[in-house]
């Protein structure tokens, strides 16, 4: 809504619903089982089918996030609970409890990527009976660690028994998915997701593997950046502001500087800080420590606060009661039995009592007896005193003195003194207190003035040297990956400058690259920037893209026989894959006598000093 002086905006605080288990549809099993396509993103996973029917959408059907929490429940692991996802409602609350299947961005925790997987084949209907039989289609990093896609193949093949499965890169993917007919087929991608930046060189369709460059810089580093530069400024909402709301702003509220410095200028104008800070409202409460309260309402919440007190109290006195009178009942009995000359039965029933002869029994049924007449009796005088309450309660002749109405003499003399005074703030007192101006906006208090920290934030992708890191930023590595290559081959490279990765969704960066390589490149020369049309989706569309033309082929795709033979670590490189660089581990030369011979000879000759003299 538009205030004076700036926009106010309201926090949503949208809690996660939890994703629904949808049926298995007969079109992703006939006439044979259609890939499954997940993006294993490490900010959020998304999963769907790769089905050429047009029944079955073709968008992703699960999106949530990479993160799980495992609950110990109340007695040492008993109980446990784990979530998955969107079934986690908000993170906040669980924050200390949240764990993710990836280092940067790189899953390493193969326990909680298989709770991913888990959670993506049930939601998703897979009806086969202990394996998944369709295809997979997965994304991996660039330059993807042969150990991270080794515990990936184990685990897919070894747990899930998958007919055959097939890697690709994230940006990859995306790029071919944007690809249009007058696009080369060279190009410099450009691809910030919530872990990292990477820069990657594509020559006649395939990744450059050599030249790949990453900066671990992402959104999760902005967002921890926003919290603490807000933290520091409002230090009196340190806990309201969390991270799940510097995201949301950083996705709706920060924007790039084309000229970063120029922007820092504009921001020094009291006119345009008046006009462009955005003010984020925080939730409070109007009521602040019941002062808009009347008279007559405070003393209605103490009369209900006596109320709950008086009903607590004899609702124990209740309980309390029962049970000594059960107990009672059980001493009659053994009384009755002395009476009635049962004696083994007698004493059985005072060694389970815990008692020593009869007197003491008669002693404790006195006892007893008193304790619950007492009782019925405090009983009768509560509900006397509620009833009291309820019908003769006068507000004006409320009774404030706990000790009774006994005063001494200098108590009444000092009253008297005191009556003018009370006299003339009488008629203030009857007012309500709410026609009183407070001393400041409660609402104003709680809000988050963004100003410079709206282009502040997204810089560190060009400056990381903002929050401390030794890194290049974007501009200075898209220099570095160019002048590895040839005059020639760098003009063809940017010519198709690709910007995709959710991250890349901040405005103004399209403007900021294109300022950039007009700076690195040179005078006259060409270049063009494109953005993904979906930099979030793009990467999942171009895999199951891929997955249609390709399900009856086997490039690309790893079979369960691969695997047996070639190792976990194997890959069939494609247009959207990365490079496959077996192990090759040195081999060990035989020791021969042969070998040996001069060696021998010449320790004879090194250790004999009088040979050598």
């Amino acid at each position: 809504m538009a205030a004076a002086g700036g926009l106010v905006f309201q926090f949503r605080d949208a809690r996660w619903l939890p994703d629904p288990v949808l049926g298995p549809s007969p079109a992703v099993r006939t006439p044979q089982p259609v890939p499954l396509v997940i993006d294993n993103g490490s900010f959020q996973a998304r999963a769907g089918w790769a089905c050429p029917d047009p029944e079955v959408p073709g968008e992703p059907l699960l999106r949530f996030r990479s993160l799980a929490a495992r609950s110990r429940g109340a007695r040492g692991g008993a109980g446990t609970e784990t979530q998955v996802g969107n079934d986690l409602g908000s993170p906040e609350p669980l924050r200390w409890l949240l764990r993710s299947p990836f280092d940067r961005n790189v899953p390493v925790q193969l326990e909680l990527q298989e709770l991913l997987f888990d959670h993506i084949f049930q939601r998703l209907g897979v009806s086969s009976q202990g394996c998944v039989d369709h295809p997979v289609v997965l994304t991996e990093a660039v330059c993807n660690p042969l150990y991270s896609r080794q515990m990936m193949s184990e685990l897919l093949f070894e747990c899930y028994q998958v007919p055959k499965v097939s890697y690709g890169v994230d940006s990859m993917y995306s790029f071919h998915h944007n690809r249009r007919q007058d696009w080369p087929c060279n190009s410099l991608i450009v691809s910030s997701g919530y872990q990292c930046t990477h820069i990657l060189p594509v020559l006649e369709g395939r990744l450059d593997a050599k030249n790949c460059k990453r900066i671990n810089l992402g959104g999760c580093q902005a967002a921890v950046y926003l919290q603490r530069l807000l933290q520091l400024k409002y230090p009196g909402h340190f806990a309201a502001i969390t991270l799940s709301r510097m995201e949301e702003i950083l996705h709706e509220h920060s924007y790039i500087a084309e000229d970063y410095i120029e922007e820092l200028q504009k921001w020094r104008s009291p006119e345009y800080y008046e006009s462009n800070v955005h003010k984020m409202q925080l939730p409070f409460s109007s009521k602040l420590l019941g002062s808009t309260l009347t008279s007559e309402e405070k003393q209605e919440r103490r009369q209900q606060q006596l109320r709950r007190l008086q009903e607590l109290n004899a609702r124990r006195r209740e309980e309390k009661l029962q049970l000594d009178q059960e107990r009672l009942d059980r001493l009659l009995y053994v009384q009755e039995l002395l009476e009635d000359g049962q004696m083994d039965q007698f004493h059985k029933a005072l060694v389970e009592l815990n008692m020593d002869s009869a007197e003491e029994l008669q002693s404790y049924i006195h006892k007893l007896s008193l304790a619950i007449e007492q009782t019925k009796q405090k009983i009768l005088q509560a509900e006397v005193s509620i009833e009291v309450d309820v019908v003769d309660s006068k507000p004006e002749t409320l009774d404030l003195d706990p000790l009774g109405s006994e005063q001494s003499l200098e108590d009444v003399e000092s009253i008297h003194e005191f009556e003018p005074l009370f006299a003339e703030e009488q008629p203030e007192v009857e007012k309500p207190v709410t026609t009183v101006e407070p001393v400041f906006n409660l609402a104003e208090y709680h809000q988050l003035f963004l100003g410079t920290e709206r282009i502040r934030v997204p810089e560190i992708l060009f400056q990381p040297s903002l929050i401390g890191e030794e890194q290049a930023g974007i501009a200075e590595t898209m220099q570095y990956v160019l002048d590895r290559y040839p005059k020639e081959q760098q003009a063809l490279l940017v010519q198709n400058v690709f910007l995709t990765g959710g991250n890349t969704m901040y405005p103004g960066l399209k403007a900021r690259i294109q300022k950039e390589l007009l700076e690195m490149r040179p005078f006259q020369s060409s270049f063009q920037v494109h953005l993904a049309s979906n930099p979030i989706l793009d990467a999942w569309y171009g895999a199951r893209d891929w997955a249609l033309e390709y399900v009856n082929h086997e490039e690309g795709w790893i079979t369960r026989k691969d695997y047996e033979e070639k190792g976990g670590e194997y890959l069939k490189e494609h247009c959207a894959s990365n490079v496959y660089v077996p192990i090759r581990l040195p081999k060990q030369a035989p020791r021969t006598t042969e070998a040996l011979a001069p060696t021998k000879v010449l320790a004879a000759s090194v250790g004999n000093p009088c040979d050598l003299a």
